[in-house]
């Protein structure tokens, strides 16, 4: 089987430094995805539970200050696209496949619910922390920010540290 070939690191770093570059320019912000996955949830709740929506501070504050519509947010067009630009960049590096990775120490079963839990948490901890780490992280540094540099920290630190006690479960 032929080895897969990766973009070179270094300059995968440099392009997203230049598209983050580029977006501040533009839109006077930086990157980042968990305010497309807000404005969705939002737009669904008004149109699911609009009794709820109008009775709820933060949605209705929230509706206020976008009145087109959450969905109208450019960050939902940049998620789309990304999830779009990676479908194609699968095509053709011919990587386009479902197929559920894990250790060998580890069913399919706790990997999957593992990956459910985790996606929560991060959900949580991106509103909690106001932003993802693609805008909390990789923006706040762009810009210079003391909160974006502890952000940095705080992410790897924690997954150094984590990545301790899970790794039994990746390797043989």
């Amino acid at each position: 089987m032929k080895p897969q070939k990766f973009m070179n690191p270094y300059l995968a770093g440099f392009l997203v430094g230049l598209v983050l570059l580029g977006t501040i320019y533009v839109t006077g912000r930086g990157l980042g995805a968990s305010g497309a996955v807000k404005s969705v949830v939002l737009s669904s709740v008004v149109k699911i539970a609009p009794g709820h929506s109008a009775n709820t501070p933060f949605i209705k504050t929230y509706s206020e200050e976008h009145p087109d519509g959450p969905l109208k947010d450019w960050l939902v067009f940049e998620v789309i696209g990304v999830i779009i630009g990676a479908f194609f960049s699968g095509v053709i590096s011919n990587r386009v496949g479902i197929k559920l990775e894990r250790g060998p120490n580890i069913t399919n079963r706790t990997r999957i619910i593992a990956a459910i839990i985790g996606g929560i948490l991060f959900g949580f901890g991106a509103q909690l922390g106001r932003g993802c780490t693609s805008g909390a992280a990789l923006s706040g540094m762009a810009v210079m920010s003391f909160g974006g540099l502890i952000t940095m920290v705080a992410i790897f630190g924690s997954g150094y540290a984590f990545a301790w006690f899970f790794r039994k479960l990746w390797l043989k």
